[in-house]
């Protein structure tokens, strides 16, 4: 294995691969999914105490309706999505370093009781606890992926963002008769290890939910 696939839509798919392409690595650059702006009505701002994000795509695809929630303290999972809110002119207070429910537990650390979670439609965090709303503000479609696009994954190490990702692999191959043996996989978290599931030639799990753990946490995994 000397090739790291990336599976991730864009426009993250193009950041990871260059990540990997810097590194003197070949990258197989492979979207499963689109990312496109859902319809969304904004509720009134004033029933919140603060925005939650999950994905820096809330930021990349809520459009106009998101100013009004500006002035919310902003959690965020992730160092990614924090900068995205930051250079969006949120005032992220925190950014939550594993998954979902790690930041429902820094959004009641700090208080927080009537959040508005703006996220996408295949959501982690329904409405509950600290999370008075929880509103789908993009869409990630499966894009069609062929026999000959999946054969070109043998051999790699298939990098995982997500459970979603991990799953839709496994049934890629699947429904072509295609081995999981043939590809090793990286995951970004343990629970995106548990989706991915077993039989690959590899599992590797990175060290932070981070691109670059993930990155490091597949390559440590090349065989040459």
């Amino acid at each position: 294995m000397n090739r790291l696939a990336v599976l991730r839509p864009e426009p993250g798919n193009a950041a990871t691969a260059g990540r990997i392409e810097a590194l003197g690595l070949a990258a197989i650059r492979l979207p499963l999914f689109a990312v496109r702006a859902l319809d969304w009505t904004p509720p009134d701002p004033g029933g919140f105490d603060a925005l939650l994000l999950t994905s820096a795509n809330a930021i990349r695809f809520a459009g106009p309706g998101l100013d009004l929630f500006r002035h919310l303290p902003t959690f965020a999972v992730g160092a990614k999505t924090a900068e995205a809110g930051h250079l969006a002119g949120f005032d992220v207070k925190a950014a939550g370093e594993s998954d979902a429910i790690s930041l429902l537990a820094l959004a009641e650390a700090h208080g927080v009781s009537r959040a508005l979670h703006l996220t996408g439609r295949d959501r982690s965090i329904e409405a509950g606890g600290p999370v008075a709303c929880s509103i789908a503000v993009y869409a990630s479609d499966a894009l069609p992926i062929d026999a000959a696009q999946l054969r070109g994954l043998e051999g790699s190490v298939a990098l995982l963002h997500s459970a979603r990702a991990a799953r839709r692999l496994g049934e890629l191959l699947a429904a072509r008769g295609m081995p999981r043996s043939a590809i090793g996989v990286a995951a970004l978290s343990p629970a995106v290890a548990v989706a991915a599931g077993p039989g690959w030639a590899s599992v590797a799990i990175a060290a932070a939910p981070n691109d670059d753990a993930l990155i490091e946490a597949a390559r440590a995994r090349l065989t040459g």
